[in-house]
Formats: structure tokens, sequence, C-alpha cells
């Protein structure tokens, strides 16, 4: 016996286990698949984007070649099957468009929130240092007519600074608390500097405190009531922050009794910017809305989607 020799299994059979293919056979074999799941997926995609019209056109005359050629049946099985295949590759075209479209139409959005809140931050960026100058003007004039005043004006600056430079922070998602916070030690610099021409009330339920409120919206609205409703009138007047839930939605008010809503001024651009914010946070959701109470003056209303900030 050679030693390449196998003995023979009882039943005359050789013990030699069967050739395997050779290598080169499996890379072809390997090869042959992927081609034919690329040309599938190719002929997938291409039914996906092809009309209705080229379609049918093109399996009329692949029926013509096979009448001819004497083999149309599977010309028409496979026109049914690109049938069904348009069908379902159409479909899941129509899903992807609406899905990409749906993404870009929120990136969009959200880009377009990122430029207005960082526009709103410079903005506020401008406005604070004016405010805050002619604030700690009056706090060195008070302290040699009136230091009591000038005392009472510099721990309302702290609390108005404690609460309003967090608002410069990107991406903070302010309470309505916070807003009212900012509100009540803005209300009161101002009463010291109008000498007593300025009252508030400010009645905002501790429920509604933790519900999230956009920054920087409240205290234009009150700014503006001061600079073009109470500042101008001989006398002063009275200035109301409230809240409450109407309709499902957060509704936060400011109403003075001063000069009345005047479009055509300044007020007009900072309404504008809230207006626009709003849009751009909630779009059809939310809303600002101005009004004249029976008794006069000017009511602004802000009404938007009532979400509470996390703990």
């Amino acid at each position: 016996m050679t030693p390449d020799a196998r003995p023979a299994s009882r039943d005359g059979r050789s013990e030699n286990p069967p050739a395997a293919p050779p290598s080169d056979a499996r890379d072809a074999l390997r090869q042959l698949r992927r081609g034919i799941v690329v040309a599938w997926w190719g002929f997938f995609d291409w039914l996906a984007v092809v009309s209705w019209k080229k379609l049918v056109l093109v399996s009329i005359l692949a029926m013509i070649l096979a009448g001819i050629a004497k083999h149309p049946l599977p010309v028409l099985i496979l026109v049914l099957g690109s049938v069904i295949v348009k069908v379902v590759a159409g479909g899941k075209r129509r899903a992807e468009l609406k899905a990409t479209e749906a993404n870009q139409r929120a990136q969009t959005e959200q880009l377009e929130r990122t430029v207005l809140e960082a526009r709103m931050q410079a903005l506020q960026a401008q406005i604070e240092p004016h405010f805050l100058f002619n604030t700690l003007a009056s706090v060195d004039q008070l302290i040699q007519t009136d230091p009591p005043r000038a005392s009472r004006m510099q721990r309302s600056l702290i609390r108005y600074l404690r609460s309003a430079l967090p608002d410069l922070r990107q991406g903070r998602r302010a309470t309505l608390g916070q807003q009212v916070d900012h509100c009540i030690a803005f209300l009161d610099i101002m009463a010291i500097r109008m000498e007593g021409r300025l009252q508030s009330d400010v009645r905002v339920p501790e429920g509604l405190k933790s519900a999230i409120f956009p920054s920087m919206m409240l205290p234009t609205l009150v700014e503006n009531a001061i600079k073009h409703g109470l500042e101008p009138k001989a006398e002063g007047g009275r200035i109301e922050i409230g809240a409450e839930i109407a309709d499902g939605q957060l509704a936060v008010h400011v109403t003075d009794n001063g000069m009345g809503f005047m479009p055509k001024s300044d007020a007009g651009v900072g309404l504008a910017n809230i207006r626009e914010r709003l849009e751009a946070l909630y779009a059809d959701r939310a809303e600002l809305v101005i009004d004249v109470p029976a008794a006069g003056g000017t009511r602004a209303t802000i009404r938007i989607p009532y979400e509470v900030a996390p703990a």
C-alpha cells in the first residue's frame, strides 16, 4: 500500500472526504452573489424613482421582444413582479422623502430658533449696560441726598442682577418664576427712580411659577409698559402682572393704566421681536395679544403651551 492510499470501508466506499471546491470557485460564487444583490437593489431603486409611464413603455417593449423570441411567460412574470415591486418601492421612497423633508424642516426651524435667541441675547447685552449705568448713577446721587433710598435701590439692583444675568447663558430654559423675580427687582428699582409715581401688583400663583417661559419676554412687556405708558404720565400709574391657565395654555398678562398703546413707538419693535420669537419657538401654538381695558391703558397677554420645567 502506498503512503497516500486510504483503506476502503466495509461497504466498499472510500473513507476519503469529498474534495472541497477550489478557492477560485468559491471566490467566483461570492462575487456572483454580490453582483446579484447589487443588481437587485439597483433594480429596486430604479423602480422606486422611474415613472409609471416609462415602466409601462419598457414592459410593452419587453413583451414584444419576448413574443418574437417565443418566451413570453418569463417576461410576463418579470413584468408583474416589477409592478408589485414598484408599488412597494414607491411607498418606501415616499416614506423616505417625507422623513428627509421632515428632518430638514426640523433642522431649519431649530437653526432659526438658535439665530433668533442669539439675536435677542445680543439685544439684551446691549440694553443691560444702559439700564445698569442709569441705575448706578441714581444710586450715586441718592447716596448724597437720601442714603436709605440708595440702600434700597442697591439691594434691588443686586436682586435684579441675580435674576437677569443667567438669562444670557446659552440654552437656559427659563421658568415663569425666574422671569417674575426679574420683573419684581426691575419694578423695585423703577419705583425708587420714579419717586413714588409707580405702583405694582404681582399676582402669579405659586403653582405656575415652575412653568417654562421664554426669557426676556415678560421683562420686555413690563419695561414697555413703564417706558411708554407710565413714565410719560405726570402722576405715574399702576402696573399689574398676572398668570392663569386658559384653554389649556399658560396666559401671562401685563396690564397698566398709562397713556395707552402707541404702535408707532419703539415699543412696537419690542413687541414685534416677541411675536417673532413666539413664532420660532411655538409656531401657531402661541400668540401675543394687545388690547385696551375698559378703564384705559394697555393689556398685553402672552399665551404659550403650558409645560412644567423638569425638577
